[in-house]
């Protein structure tokens, strides 16, 4: 372990800061790994299991040097859904599929690509997910007996129908809990506000309401005192295949939200995570925890952030922190079963509104430009429909407005039409020199553009065409099919091409597709007056009229 990079310079003075940092964040991080549990259609050990043997093997074998990894937010709507429609089975399946394709990504070195994704996409969907989680506790909060959908409006209809089960010692127990989240961090900063919360709700609730309120125990049993058991699901090849849809979803979400969550602690800790060997790591961490009942994992943001502000100096924090969690599993885990499930709603609500970024939101709308579409249309579709739909048609208008975008930027100046009368020899044959500054990418989305300023203007009068290329840093395959087009309608006229001033990617992409000799590399210059020296040479003339 010490010869991680991330271990460097590593002292006892080091430690202790990781073991304080690490006592806070495991303290943190139970509350919150009962509530996503719960939140994700599963029983509350699980998502003890999962902060314990997850947050260890991220923290140990990622490639952030204070991540700290577990159930997160962002994964609540996609596994409640996958446990509702396969089981709770199918979810370690999926879980622990992701982890293997989270590892070949790593190893691909594909974590790099991930930064390619919009940010609206990005704000969209994560403030889609927040609306679900919130709007998902407010039947705890209220106490209210609903049966729970997969989708968004089933869900709001269902609050309004069975608006008569409201339980007013609900509302009491979650309201307690609420204020001493929000007054915890001005009257007692360094104490977690989610666990004093939870504690003196419980309490509470507990002493004054007791059999009122529901509890982890009167709806899930009793939570396990000890170790999780080590445990193979029922696989097979048709499972396999069902499941690897929500697999590939799992796998790109933990990904994103793992290596957006290592950007922010890059940020905060002036650090420089290993992209490729934070997605080896979050796969290892996702292919063990199926074994041990654990749901799927990534960073998490918040409990990182936390890891940082309390002087984390190494990933041993993190290791810490599962550590710490472990511990409370073993010694107080029979007096878990009496938090009532009043109490978890505001965490996850409070979660939810920091993990909105309404900031960003309202920033983005304000803008009013193609990001608000993308934006609007990622957010809504993630809550109205799900979080694979979201994304992916937040991806694809993303990717069209920017080739609408990027075609537009492509400008084709004609400089000039050079005619010399004195040496035609008959009406039909070639007599001008026509010159075009070509500035911007030249790509599918640009051909177009190529194709009616140039092409559709050449006649059987060119005598030589002058494209200066000295702006175009850019050329795809399909310019190049447009660029033979040119060539070949030139030909026809008996006419040459003259390329001036072409930069490096466009003139290896020619040489590799064989137009840079079709063309004639004496046809090549590097400078548009030498061009224009050369065309002039071949219609024979020595001024401009």
């Amino acid at each position: 372990m010490m010869k991680d990079n991330r271990f460097q310079g590593y002292n006892m003075k080091g430690f202790q800061k990781d073991l304080t940092a690490g006592l806070l964040v495991g303290v943190v991080a139970i509350p919150l790994g009962l509530a996503f549990s719960i939140a994700s259609g599963v029983e509350p050990i699980y998502g003890l299991y999962t902060t314990i043997i997850a947050g260890i093997l991220i923290s140990l074998l990622g490639g952030s040097k204070y991540q700290i990894g577990g159930p997160t937010g962002a994964f609540v709507p996609l596994l409640f859904g996958i446990v509702m429609q396969y089981g709770y089975e199918s979810l370690l399946i999926a879980g622990f599929l992701a982890g293997i394709m989270l590892v070949v990504m790593g190893l691909l070195k594909l974590g790099n690509l991930m930064k390619f994704i919009p940010r609206p996409v990005i704000i969209g969907f994560t403030t889609g997910i927040a609306i679900i989680i919130f709007s998902g506790q407010i039947a705890n909060f209220f106490g209210m007996k609903v049966e729970k959908h997969e989708a968004f409006l089933a869900n709001m209809k269902e609050l309004v129908v069975k608006a008569e089960t409201i339980n007013v010692y609900s509302i009491g127990v979650a309201l307690i809990c609420f204020i001493v989240i929000l007054f915890t961090p001005k009257v007692l900063p360094k104490v977690p506000g989610p666990l004093l919360g939870l504690l003196v709700s419980t309490i509470v609730a507990f002493y004054f309401f007791p059999n009122k309120v529901a509890t982890i125990g009167s709806t899930y049993g009793a939570i396990p005192r000890g170790f999780p058991e080590f445990k193979v699901p029922e696989v097979s090849v048709e499972i396999i295949i069902n499941l690897l849809p929500v697999a590939v979803t799992i796998a790109l979400l933990g990904g994103i939200e793992s290596l957006l969550s290592a950007t922010v602690a890059d940020n905060m800790g002036g650090s420089k995570h290993d992209s490729n060997k934070e997605l080896v790591g979050q796969g290892i961490a996702n292919m063990a925890t199926p074994f041990f009942g654990g749901i799927p994992a990534t960073g998490a943001i918040a409990r990182t952030a936390t890891n940082i502000k309390s002087g984390a100096v190494s990933p041993l924090s993190g290791v810490i922190h599962g550590l710490v969690v472990l511990m409370v599993l073993l010694v107080l885990s029979p007096y878990a079963t009496h938090i009532p499930l009043a109490s978890m709603a505001p965490i996850l609500m409070f979660v939810a509104w920091n993990m909105s970024e309404r900031k960003e939101f309202a920033h983005v709308l304000k803008t009013k430009s193609a990001d608000s579409v993308v934006l609007l249309v990622t957010f809504l579709v993630t809550v109205l429909t799900d979080l694979i739909m979201g994304v992916g048609i937040g991806l694809v208008i993303a990717f069209v407005t920017f080739i609408m975008k990027m075609s537009h930027s492509l400008k084709i100046r004609e400089r000039s039409h050079e005619v010399y009368p004195e040496i035609i020899p008959s009406e039909d044959e070639n007599s001008r020199i026509d010159v075009y500054n070509l500035e911007g990418p030249l790509f599918f989305g640009s051909i177009d553009v190529l194709e009616s300023n140039i092409l559709e203007n050449l006649d059987n009068k060119t005598s030589v065409l002058v494209l200066s290329m000295r702006r175009v840093s850019y050329m795809d395959t399909s310019a190049e099919a447009a660029l033979l087009a040119i060539v070949d309608r030139i030909r026809k006229y008996k006419g040459k091409l003259v390329i001036s001033g072409i930069q490096q990617q466009p003139k290896e992409l020619l040489i590799s597709t064989g137009l840079y000799h079709k063309i004639d590399k004496k046809h090549f210059f590097k400078s548009k007056e030498e061009a224009l020296y050369f065309a002039k040479q071949q219609v024979g003339g020595n001024q401009i009229i």
